[in-house]
């Protein structure tokens, strides 16, 4: 039957017909696993093809993790392990961390620090790294603009800045919205977050505080992260060597990764610690 549409009828229908054919999941179709963008060991599969050894994901292309701990518990320190392990593939800071950049750019965002702290944190990514330039990793401080020009900065370097972006840092997602509580604004920048990291073929690592005296990351926000997150990654200071930091999987859809721990040296540079002791054990 043919049907009869006026023309904002006619526009939704085409948009409509767009989204079956962009969204449709073909149950016949071998789907590969998403490429990984960062790993922490490796996990042998069994399977009736064979075993193989695969990473174990921090953070797959088109997905995107959070960290969420207390305040002072060295969260961009942590960052940049994550950071210097994907540009440098792996460097002797990171322990088992591996990035597997494949050439592809980097964008560190911080929306807390002034630019003088946000230098030092970016240049101790590149150090630690080793790599002999930077042009593939791309640093901004936006603690100086509203929250509605962060999303749109950010939006600008992906859609017009940077070709080939692999890996986005967002160091303060709850600076991309005016009220961590607001469950509108908190559902839109999550859904637009799922939009960058499956359009532009990245992983995103966002970084947001605990609420206070619990281990639930802040406000509405977080409890969206949580629904939609690929890897929550959850850090603690540990209890039985004080200058250590507990790194717990907290949730992922993928393989969990074990607690690990990092501490800071004398330079100012994060490292894993080999013998982690739990004492939750």
């Amino acid at each position: 039957m043919q049907l009869r549409l006026t023309d904002k009828q006619e526009t939704e229908y085409v948009l409509m017909q767009s989204i079956e054919q962009d969204c449709y999941i073909d149950t016949n179709e071998k789907i590969e696993y998403p490429p990984v963008a960062i790993s922490i060991g490796e996990k042998l599969i069994k399977s009736s093809k064979g075993d193989e050894l695969l990473p174990i994901p921090i953070g797959t292309i088109g997905n995107f993790s959070f960290i969420q701990a207390p305040p002072k518990t060295k969260k961009t320190f942590f960052i940049s392990l994550l950071a210097s392990a994907y540009l440098g593939d792996t460097n002797h800071f990171v322990g088992d961390i591996k990035g597997h950049r494949k050439g592809r750019q980097v964008i560190h965002i911080d929306t807390e620090q002034g630019k003088w702290h946000c230098q030092r944190v970016f240049k101790r990514t590149i150090d630690m790294s080793g790599l002999k330039d930077n042009n593939d990793y791309h640093p901004f401080s936006l603690r100086t603009i509203g929250h509605k020009d962060r999303i749109k900065f950010i939006d600008y370097c992906l859609k017009y800045r940077f070709d080939n972006v692999g890996y986005l840092i967002i160091d303060g997602i709850a600076d991309l919205v005016s009220d961590v509580n607001d469950l509108k604004e908190c559902n839109e920048i999550v859904q637009i977050i799922m939009e960058w990291s499956a359009n532009y073929k990245c992983h995103i690592s966002l970084v947001i505080h605990s609420n206070f005296g619990t281990d639930k990351a802040t406000g509405h926000l977080g409890s969206i992260l949580e629904k939609k997150a690929e890897c929550q990654i959850q850090l603690e200071a540990n209890t039985v060597h004080k200058e250590y930091v507990t790194v717990k999987c907290k949730r992922t859809r993928n393989y969990s990764f074990d607690n690990f721990s990092f501490s800071v040296n004398d330079l100012g540079y994060p490292y894993i610690v080999d013998d982690f002791y739990d004492p939750l054990q």
